[in-house]
């Protein structure tokens, strides 16, 4: 048999074509089993880049976040049954369906059954849940609870937020000691913001009533701390630790946050 120079034969020509056609399909295999991710294009935030998730809604609430929209069968919903405190004011306990606190997420991307809370006092927003417990104190008429996705978008239905709404007229005052209360001894707790992260991760900070409490936290931002049913605020310099000492005589769950960026640092139990 006679073979011509330069002329592969049939059975190279097969050889190569699917040496081809494996080299070719290598990259699509990679990009198949690679992590799934929630990173978006540039310029554009997480409440655009989630727009899978819901109907994002051009209206927005009284704090300025936007509605996004789920059809009435996914999406959650919210009751809220509130306490008198012995104290005065309310503790408040959320039955959600459909829902899972994930203050873990906070900030990241909107998925449908995750988020947290938003309480709102007579119209105005004063603070987050990231589980069913809170505290709103005396005096206060309306409280409204709303659910939010990880982005802060609000979940709606309808185009109206997901939400509920209790009457709290005729809300007990608070009521004084007869006669003070021993103070227990203090603690110290040590936090640090760098960006979006809190260390140590929030937690809740387990006190008894009369226990004096010292945060002390650095933050790498100018930021204001806020405790949240004690009304207490602390100016944060970046780069520079500062100090807060309060005494816990107030029972509930109280959250420990930053006005800024928005970051709940801690919870505090006081029982």
């Amino acid at each position: 048999m006679t073979r011509v120079l330069g002329v592969p034969s049939p059975g190279r020509r097969f050889a190569g074509l699917c040496l081809a056609l494996v080299l070719a399909a290598v990259p699509v295999l990679a990009g198949c089993g690679g992590r799934p991710t929630t990173h978006h294009k540039p310029g554009t935030g997480h409440q655009e880049a989630t727009g899978g998730s819901g109907i994002l809604l051009p209206a927005r609430d009284e704090a300025g976040h936007r509605l996004r929209e789920l059809p009435a069968a996914e999406a959650p919903t919210v009751r809220a049954e509130v306490r008198p405190d012995s104290e005065g004011g309310w503790n408040v306990h959320l039955t959600v369906e459909r829902f899972l606190f994930t203050p873990e997420s906070t900030g990241g991307a909107a998925v449908p059954g995750r988020g947290h809370a938003r309480l709102l006092v007579d119209g105005r927003e004063t603070g987050r849940l990231y589980g069913p417990w809170g505290y709103v104190p005396a005096g206060v008429r309306t409280l409204t609870v709303r659910l939010h996705a990880d982005d802060h978008t609000v979940w709606a239905v309808d185009g109206a937020p997901v939400q509920t709404a209790v009457p709290l007229a005729g809300a007990p005052a608070a009521s004084a000691p007869s006669s003070p209360r021993p103070t227990a001894p203090g603690r110290t707790v040590t936090l640090t913001i760098t960006g979006k992260t809190v260390q140590p991760p929030p937690s809740r900070i387990e006190l008894k009533e009369g226990e004096r409490l010292t945060l002390r936290v650095t933050s790498d931002r100018d930021d204001t701390l806020h405790v949240h049913g004690y009304d207490r605020e602390l100016p944060l310099s970046s780069g520079t630790p500062a100090t807060l000492t309060l005494t816990a005589d107030r029972t509930g769950l109280f959250e420990v946050e930053t006005h800024g960026s928005g970051l709940v640092l801690t919870q505090l139990v006081v029982r």
